[in-house]
């Protein structure tokens, strides 16, 4: 028996952490066709969470009938169907050059087709399993292999950014995944041949206990709903200011996973009585942190607050869900299944129904409310102590979100959201009390413009005149006209370097940004250059068009608060330096508190044999300048040696072991900085 049960739960284990290793990198296949954007994972979760859906759903079929020799070949169909389509993705995958225009359809036709049905199998084993046990040996339903399952996706989680992406490219990940799937699928059909084939436990195991109540089973599905929406807004909230990368995807995830593990393996850890404290004083904080948009605070210490935030609530929705999870084996998979389902429906709201619904970002604030209400409900019985408490929370929940949507509509000219993000420009003042305007992506400032006579031409923020990019627009061309192409428009800062006669071509992916910058600031219709913008993912535009003879080529887009990991490769290189004019100039905006790019880029450019430098200039708050840091690369033998650039330039420190990055192989951990710079 001991050796049935350990074949079941290696099955288990391995089935989640297949899974889970499959997220993150099938996730990050598609980072460079969307832009880098972190709703790129978010939207993943929403496809990952819906296939969990379907798979409980197969399993909670497959087990409210007799496993029959029909049910059985069907199950050993859908195995081997699976591995024909690992085998065969590359032949069906969907042209993604062009999924800039529509992200979220993109998004699931590629998942469908590449890992869909492996996904859901895979979804599918841990309630499949239990049950098929429970026939097998009889007793209880063995609800503590759902926290196996658990740490073998906690384990997946960690092994992906420490052991797996750092040391092995894509191609062989998928290569090794589905060497493991097939392992898997030969487990899973030796076991299917063992099933009993009753159809339903005995009447007097089923009947023993009372069926649960229908606010019960909307409980099952509310609590995991509330605990999906704290995993999606705090993971939008912490990468949205740093960068969309898989390792930071997997710290919120994982946090999820772990209360999963607590709460079904460890109930008896779980205290209401303190938990429910704690996050009041955790909603009470946080609420009061994001009530303030304009402010900044360290963002490592922000992320294990939102972290520790996410761990307390998300425990506590689990642990109730666990709590009330059914006794009678026939409504087992039903409570997974409403598990999952309030999965996919918080998820979903917070990854593809928000940005469609509001102007602006109230995930947070919205996900505090959820779960005060939460709160409340479950702790009523609790007497009128809790009632109060919970019911206090919840209007000041309720308030906070009236408080934001107020903060953000302060003095503010416009809001929008999409896919891309939350845009908004601010009317200001600066220090001296000149008009300003400011266009902001979440919390990270990407433009500024004084309104202010003889002053609206001058550039501002990283873009300042003795900034890298400055000195690069000022001595590449001898004094000719220049051809100028820049991958990110912003408020379009850079057209007040265009002269007459210059050319300079813009490339932008979120559809929002060029009305603002064309009627909200004036940078672009105050140019004296001639001016033109491509919409769409900057890659997909330069690989399509024959090459353009760029003097200089500036990569400015940013994701969050970084460049997108897509334009940072040894194949986005060369097809910039296709669109480079003989000794051109690549600059690359490399600004970030908490990850060093640039030795990443001197990578590059050794790999490309170019010569780089780094521009390090400090801010000047009267000129609105922010501090920048600029790399430039070129292979212009004299260009370096000019005055104005040798007395500025410095040597890019490297980092040891560091390797160019590809299409196929990216690892941030060499460069991450946690306590920033």
């Amino acid at each position: 028996m001991l050796s049935t049960r350990s074949l079941y739960g290696f099955a288990i284990f391995l089935s989640a952490f297949l899974l889970f290793l499959v997220e993150p990198m099938s996730a990050k296949q598609l980072l460079p066709a969307l832009g880098g954007s972190s709703a790129v994972w978010l939207t993943c979760l929403v496809f990952f969470q819906l296939t969990l859906l379907l798979g409980y759903l197969y399993a909670h079929w497959l087990t409210r009938h007799a496993f029959d020799r029909r049910r059985q070949l069907l199950y050993l169909a859908l195995l081997a169907a699976a591995i024909v389509l690992l085998i065969t993705q590359r032949l069906i995958r969907p042209d993604l050059s062009l999924g800039s225009s529509h992200p979220v359809t993109t998004i699931f036709l590629d998942l469908t087709l590449t890992i869909g049905l492996p996904f859901l199998l895979l979804g599918s084993t841990s309630p499949l399993l239990q049950i098929w046990l429970f026939r097998k040996q009889g007793g209880h339903v063995p609800y503590r292999l759902f926290a196996l399952s658990n740490a073998g996706s906690l384990l997946a989680l960690i092994a992906y950014p420490t052991l797996v992406e750092p040391h092995l490219p894509l191609r062989l990940q998928r290569l090794f995944w589905a060497a493991g799937f097939m392992v898997y699928a030969a487990l899973c059909a030796i076991l299917s041949r063992q099933v009993p084939e009753a159809a339903q436990p005995a009447p007097q195991q089923d009947t023993a206990t009372a069926p649960v109540s229908t606010a019960t089973r909307w409980l099952w599905f509310l609590l995991p709903m509330a605990a999906a929406m704290q995993l999606s807004a705090v993971t939008s909230h912490i990468t949205s200011n740093i960068a969309a990368i898989p390792l930071l995807w997997i710290l919120p995830l994982a946090v999820y996973l772990i209360t999963f593990i607590l709460a079904f393996e460890f109930p008896r850890l779980y205290r209401r009585s303190v938990l429910v404290r704690l996050l009041v004083v955790m909603l009470a904080s946080l609420g009061y942190a994001i009530s303030k948009i304009d402010s900044s605070f360290p963002i490592g210490i922000a992320i294990l607050f939102f972290l520790f935030e996410c761990f307390a609530a998300c425990l506590f929705c689990h642990a109730e869900a666990y709590a009330l999870r059914p006794q009678r084996p026939s409504e087992t998979t039903l409570f997974y299944l409403l598990v999952a389902a309030g999965g996919v429906t918080g998820t979903f709201f917070i990854g593809i129904a928000s940005p469609l619904l509001f102007a602006a970002n109230y995930d947070l604030s919205i996900t505090f409310l959820v779960t005060a209400l939460l709160a409340l409900a479950v702790t009523w019985p609790d007497g009128w102590g809790q009632r109060l408490l919970w019911a206090t929370g919840c209007i000041l929940m309720l308030y906070l979100n009236f408080a934001l949507h107020n903060a953000y509509a302060n003095d503010a000219l416009m809001m929008n959201r999409n896919f891309y993000g939350s845009l908004r420009v601010k009317q200001s003042v600066t220090k001296e009390g000149q008009p300003l305007r400011l266009l902001l992506n979440g919390t990270i400032q990407h433009g500024t413009q004084i309104f202010s006579p003889g002053l609206t031409r001058t550039p501002t923020t990283y873009y300042a005149r003795d900034s890298g990019i400055g000195l690069a627009l000022a001595n590449c061309c001898a004094g000719r006209t220049r051809n100028i192409g820049v991958v990110g428009l912003g408020a379009g800062t850079l057209a007040a370097y265009g002269n007459a006669g210059d050319r300079i071509r813009f490339y932008e992916i979120n559809p929002h940004v060029l009305p603002i910058a064309r009627n909200l600031f004036t940078y672009l219709r105050d140019s004296q250059a001639r001016i033109t913008v491509t919409e769409g993912d900057a890659r997909a535009s330069l690989a399509h068009e024959a090459p353009q003879g760029f003097d200089v080529l500036v990569v400015d887009a940013f994701s969050g608060d970084a460049i997108p990991i897509h334009l940072l490769t040894t194949e986005a290189l060369t097809l910039y330096r296709k669109h480079l004019a003989p000794h051109g100039i690549l600059a690359f905006h490399v600004s970030n508190q908490y990850l060093n790019l640039a030795p990443e880029v001197a990578q590059l450019a050794a790999a490309a044999h170019m010569q780089a430098r780094l521009f390090d200039t400090p801010s000047v708050d009267s000129r609105g300048e922010f501090r920048s840091t600029w790399v430039l690369l070129t292979d212009s033998p004299t260009f370096f040696t000019l005055p104005e650039i040798s007395a500025i330039a410095t040597p890019i420190d490297p980092i040891p072991g560091l390797r160019a990055w590809t299409d196929d192989y990216s690892s941030l951990l060499p460069i991450f900085q946690p306590s920033g710079h």
